[in-house]
């Protein structure tokens, strides 16, 4: 009998060593959505209740400004549980996220929008993917026809260059919707780093993971934060926090044109000994000098890329501050509220 690979045995350790009570920590970042959050408490607080599991809500306000603390203020005051924690400014969602796995305390998290893009009904199927062993169960976008086609097209460019240049394997059309087991947080808080990709942190710690697919419906209420210039620099992020290959290309590019450059002299060395000395055309130095000259600065970019992300880190300014903190019920309470009062019969 040949034994099983060891995934398979980590995996089958882990479901037989699952709490029997777990709690559930909802994980939700939060700028400017007041116009879906109503939406989104209805549809999750439905979906949570039907896993039967004592569960708090772990808000994260990055900084907004409108109406959105206020709703999520005075639905804790009414007794949802869990909390609000409240940035002092605009962080970015990666702070955020940061923020609320620092916060959460349950057994396992799941991390999810407000914009209801992420169908709440599958953490039942991520909870079953849990359950079988399983510390990471992402939703996987098989259709993204919500998004503009420009949108789909730059991201797919982009998982595929990651994945090359990468030394690890980030599931193309994964976001942060996914389900993440204690073990995986602990792992995350470890992180010391500023600049935070957090699709490719969840991909760097490993665990086993699980994907599950769905279909990505449009946005439930509100506009989306993210335009173009901000994906732009959210993908350098991405490609400089995990990989140094394009130095590595600037390097052996530069060797290459050294070399070139050695022959070429050579060669010119070589055809005025044989035939005399001539006059090299203009058109060809001016070609020549602009060429690498463009190849200087953009080689210079890039390692003022790296050199930026140093000099970030190096400062060891916190990924974020909190300025409050609003507590709302505890976690079990929901659970205790349901429990059906027992009668004493009277002698």
């Amino acid at each position: 009998m040949q034994p099983k690979p060891a995934s398979e045995v980590y995996v089958s350790r882990r479901k037989t060593a699952r709490p029997q009570s777990p709690v559930l920590s909802l994980i939700v970042p939060a700028f400017n959505e007041e116009a879906v959050i109503g939406h989104f408490l209805d549809a999750t607080r439905q979906v949570l209740d039907r896993t039967g599991l004592a569960y708090e809500y772990v808000f994260i306000d990055d900084g907004s400004r409108d109406r959105t603390a206020d709703i999520l203020t005075r639905e804790l005051e009414n007794g949802l549980p869990g909390r609000l924690l409240g940035l002092s400014r605009n962080f970015g969602k990666e702070a955020a996220l940061s923020a609320g796995l620092e916060a959460a305390t349950g057994d396992v998290a799941v991390i999810i929008d407000a914009d209801l893009q992420d169908p709440p009904e599958l953490i039942l199927e991520m909870l079953d993917g849990w359950r079988a062993g399983y510390d990471v169960v992402y939703g996987l976008r098989v259709d993204r026809t919500s998004d503009t086609l420009m949108k789909r097209s730059t991201a797919d460019m982009f998982y595929r260059l990651f994945n090359r240049l990468a030394h690890i394997e980030m599931p193309a059309n994964a976001g942060d919707f996914r389900l993440i087991d204690r073990t995986v947080i602990d792992a995350l808080k470890r992180l010391p780093e500023r600049n935070r990709f957090m699709k490719g942190l969840f991909a760097w710690v490993g665990f086993p993971a699980m994907a599950l697919p769905y279909e990505r419906p449009p946005r439930k209420a509100g506009t989306g934060k993210f335009n173009y210039w901000k994906l732009w620099n959210f993908a350098l992020d991405g490609l400089t926090g995990f990989t140094t290959l394009p130095l590595r290309v600037w390097f052996y590019g530069g060797a290459l044109i050294s070399l070139a450059a050695f022959a070429y002299a050579f060669y010119l060395t070589l055809r005025v000994l044989v035939f005399g000395i001539d006059v090299p055309g203009y058109a060809s130095l001016m070609v020549a000098l602009l060429f690498f000259s463009g190849v200087q600065l953009l080689s210079i970019g890039m390692i003022g890329e790296y050199i930026a992300r140093l000099f970030n880190e190096a400062k060891q300014r916190p990924v974020y501050i909190l300025q409050d903190v609003i507590e709302g019920a505890p976690a079990d309470s929901q659970k205790a509220d349901k429990t059906p009062e027992k009668t004493i019969d009277a002698d």
